[in-house]
């Protein structure tokens, strides 16, 4: 004889309200758990106090001004307009470091050419070249030209705020140069990577104590 396979009526109702049970706790311990991440919390966040801006006399003789990705396919209207914004700015430091003897560098992205440069923070000379990613010292020359020429601080600047600079400035750090970063020379797609960068750099391991924060105006050479 076949044993029917059909629930009835009260067990059907008895497994309805167990999984209604089952996914009620499960909800509910998802949701306790994920205000424990950072997600969770994202809405509690404060942004911290403005971060304290340094003003600066610096040696020419061994400082460094790096110019970081301002090129055309980085730093336009489209996708950054503040870095756009900020080209002026770099040009007229580039002149007053070349004058005073500051030694000059340059960055590109890997799809970047000297050409793809923009007007007003162009190389000059012989000034040298480097081509990486985020960190401009992986895979370049870049700590070796600056030893031969004795550099012990940089200066950074360029885009993006939270790629270039940041990892950039961090390799720096890391190897031993004094950093600086005028604000006013880095740029991003939005405020909040500047903002981030910015408490980052004078924050973080790597970079906390070897970082210095400022305007070109607050700059003595």
């Amino acid at each position: 004889m076949r044993r029917s396979s059909h629930f009835t009526k009260g067990q059907l109702c008895s497994i309805a309200v167990f999984l209604c049970v089952v996914s009620f706790f499960s909800t509910t311990g998802r949701a306790a758990e994920s205000r424990t991440t950072i997600v969770g919390l994202w809405n509690d966040v404060k942004a911290p106090e403005p971060v304290e801006l340094t003003a600066l006399k610096l040696d020419p003789a061994t400082t460094a001004f790096l110019v970081l990705d301002i090129e055309q396919l980085t730093c336009n209207e489209e996708r950054r307009p503040r870095c756009v914004a900020s080209v002026p700015s770099i040009g007229a430091f580039l002149e007053r470091a070349r004058t005073r003897g500051v030694f000059i560098a340059y960055s590109l992205t890997s799809k970047g050419t000297p050409e793809s440069i923009l007007t007003g923070a162009k190389p000059v000379g012989g000034e040298p070249i480097v081509k990486s990613s985020v960190d401009k010292f992986f895979g370049t020359d870049l700590e070796k030209i600056l030893r031969e020429h004795k550099i012990e601080t940089v200066i950074i600047v360029g885009t993006t705020a939270e790629g270039a600079v940041l990892h950039t400035a961090t390799g720096a750090a890391v190897r031993g140069f004094k950093v600086v970063v005028p604000i006013d020379g880095m740029s991003a797609a939005t405020l909040y990577a500047e903002q981030y960068t910015a408490w980052h750099l004078l924050n973080a391991p790597g970079t906390k104590g070897k970082t210095n924060l400022t305007t070109f105006a607050m700059i003595e050479l």
